[in-house]
């Protein structure tokens, strides 16, 4: 029998067009599962009326609804026994309540995990080589000159560097895969432990939170945002770090005290950051980053590519057909309570 699974978002061609490639890709698995979508435009009992018997609800767009409108669903909607998110974070749901009613929250399995690892990279020799300065050098008719007239030991490859990875899972660890072929020395940081071959095919070392703070030239962030992690990174953090060193968060902005962040930098306690996510999205137009030369921020978008958007879509409809046949989910996020 065909099971309902519910897609979360404002009713769209876009997202009518992913509803018909979830379905074809259901269909190609067994049909154990439909989709159908649940536009978030209406209220949350509306919502839920519409998704009696549904076994899955998968929140298809970015922040559409709150963490208290998701639980809220459930509550009315008693049949749903899993949330199936495409990001690889899970911050926006209230994990540790849905786990009291035995409902868990799934990533993505890793669906964006190299776009990611590719940004943060790409962030790296951008901050090294002032690749956005450049650009706008070129842009605004200057050329070389505004470049040029910075010392040029403030430009430097990533040869030699010592890379600290906080947090190796799918994201982490990819990062430092990819740094092998840069030439850097690659160590880590996790609360977790891994197996020798997981950490063996990472080529990274494990060295304890303050070590890789104090003796690593990039600080790259590749953690879940929960209570535990926010505002990981904090004035005595940043005081640990070399004066020459980097930041780069392709995670989630509250894991950095972004006010810190702005003073470590103009008091040159670290010489610079790249920031994918800001603790406020869009970040606010007075923010003192925007205006560091040291600082290239984008805008929350280092998982844009259709090979993550694709990745993301098998592994939601797998994941959901799973349920469906009753076979053990994957990519469960356990709820942390301090």
């Amino acid at each position: 029998m065909t099971k309902l699974a519910i897609i979360l978002g404002p009713d769209s061609e876009a997202l009518r067009q992913r509803l018909a490639d979830m379905n074809k890709l259901a269909r190609q698995l067994g049909g154990a599962v439909e989709f159908k979508i649940v536009d978030t435009r209406q209220s949350v009992p509306e919502m839920a009326k519409q998704s009696q018997g549904a076994i899955a609800v998968h929140p298809a767009v970015y922040r559409q609804m709150t963490p208290q409108q998701v639980t809220e669903l459930v509550k009315l909607a008693p049949t749903i026994k899993l949330i199936q998110t495409s990001s690889a974070g899970t911050d926006l749901y209230e994990k540790i309540i849905l786990d009291k009613m035995g409902v868990p929250v799934c990533n993505n399995g890793g669906a964006n995990a190299v776009a990611v690892a590719e940004h943060a990279i790409a962030f790296m020799v951008g901050v090294y080589r002032k690749l956005d300065q450049q650009i706008d050098s070129v842009k605004a008719g200057t050329w070389q000159a505004p470049i040029i007239a910075q010392p040029e030991p403030d430009f430097h490859t990533l040869v030699g560097k010592r890379v600290g990875i906080v947090g190796l899972g799918r994201i982490g660890s990819r990062v430092a895969k990819r740094l092998q072929g840069w030439e850097c020395e690659v160590v880590y940081h996790d609360i977790k432990e891994f197996t020798h071959e997981y950490v063996s095919a990472a080529r990274a070392e494990r060295v304890a939170f303050q070590q890789l703070l104090a003796t690593c030239d990039v600080v790259s962030l590749h953690v879940p945002l929960e209570p535990n992690t926010l505002h990981m990174m904090s004035d005595k953090e940043f005081a640990m770090m070399k004066r020459t060193a980097i930041l780069i968060n392709t995670c989630r902005g509250p894991v950095v005290d972004e006010a810190a962040l702005a003073r470590a930098i103009e008091k040159k306690t670290i010489y610079g950051a790249a920031i994918d996510v800001t603790e406020v999205e869009p970040i606010p137009p007075d923010s003192p980053l925007l205006k560091m030369k040291n600082v290239i921020i984008t805008p929350h978008l280092a998982t844009r590519a259709i090979e993550s958007t694709d990745n993301a879509i098998k592994f939601v409809v797998e994941n959901i057909t799973r349920l469906a046949l009753g076979q053990k989910i994957e990519s469960i996020v356990d709820p942390v309570e301090m």
